[in-house]
């Protein structure tokens, strides 16, 4: 047997600490993931419920929230070009690895650039029902780049699939106090009630109002905009740019038109417009 000091024994020690260690935290991370996964959930139903405006997720509780999310929220799964409902989806599948897989993406060409390359063809929206099951407005998951991260989020669209009804960031990594402003509850409050497209005019790229205001917006484009966050330029830029790509016809615009009300049209001259 090799002395206690020898090169070969500190090596097997060495060597049994790091399977031991290997071990311990393999065994932990697969003991951890359910809640792991769990808590990905609620903190997802928290924002949903948040950008919808359905009460206040910090002062329910966990049973509360899910009670609130199982009778009030539908998630469909949407296929961004047709903007078509997919049938028997795949309850397991994910957005965020479909973007980087080749076969469930497809290039980000564009006109509103959101400083990305690829997006997932197929992503999930949450339609958000009235007390007789219809639904009163949709949830769409929204991101893009800002500065220093890919901001993810939540943008809620009222009934009349026209009127924003909240907007809420959940993860991103912008300067705090700056870009990390897109959190503060008062600028998030300046969203409600925010027009998306020219009023009486089709929803079409063209006719994208919504936006972020270099400063403050002026009188004409009060209703379509909220003034840019203080020495966030890039930020605000960056949110700009991703709400009208995703009401545009590269994002949610043909899913959105397929929801618009079917009296429209005798106004705009587009049936379902």
């Amino acid at each position: 047997m090799p002395p206690k000091d020898s090169i070969a024994n500190t090596l097997i020690v060495s060597l049994t600490l790091c399977i031991v260690c290997s071990l311990l935290v393999s065994g932990a991370a697969v003991a951890l993931k359910p809640r792991q996964e769990k808590n990905k959930a609620l903190d997802r139903q928290k924002n949903i419920v948040a950008a919808a405006g359905l009460g206040d997720p910090k002062a329910m509780s966990t049973k509360e929230l899910e009670d609130l999310f199982q009778k009030r929220v539908k998630r469909v799964l949407v296929d961004l070009d047709s903007g078509e409902v997919v049938a028997d989806a795949d309850e397991a599948y994910d957005p965020r690895k479909a973007a980087k897989n080749d076969k469930l993406n497809e290039p980000i060409e564009s006109q509103f650039d959101i400083g990305l390359a690829k997006r997932e063809k197929q992503t999930w929206v949450y339609q958000v029902l009235d007390d007789k099951g219809q639904v009163e407005q949709v949830v769409l998951p929204i991101y893009g780049m800002g500065l220093w991260s890919t901001l993810y989020g939540y943008v809620a669209v009222g009934h009349d699939i026209r009127t924003i009804k909240g907007l809420t960031y959940y993860e991103h990594g912008e300067t705090p106090g700056l870009g990390g402003e897109v959190e503060n509850p008062s600028w998030k409050a300046k969203w409600v009630g925010k027009q998306i497209w020219e009023e009486g005019a089709p929803r079409e790229d063209e006719n994208l109002m919504v936006g972020v205001a270099k400063g403050a917006p002026i009188a004409e484009k009060a209703d379509y905009m909220v003034d840019g966050l203080s020495g966030a330029t890039i930020t605000s830029r960056g949110v700009d740019s991703m709400l009208k790509y995703w009401f545009s016809d590269d994002g949610f615009g043909p899913y959105l038109r397929s929801l618009a009300p079917k009296t429209e049209g005798a106004a705009d001259g587009s049936p379902n417009s």
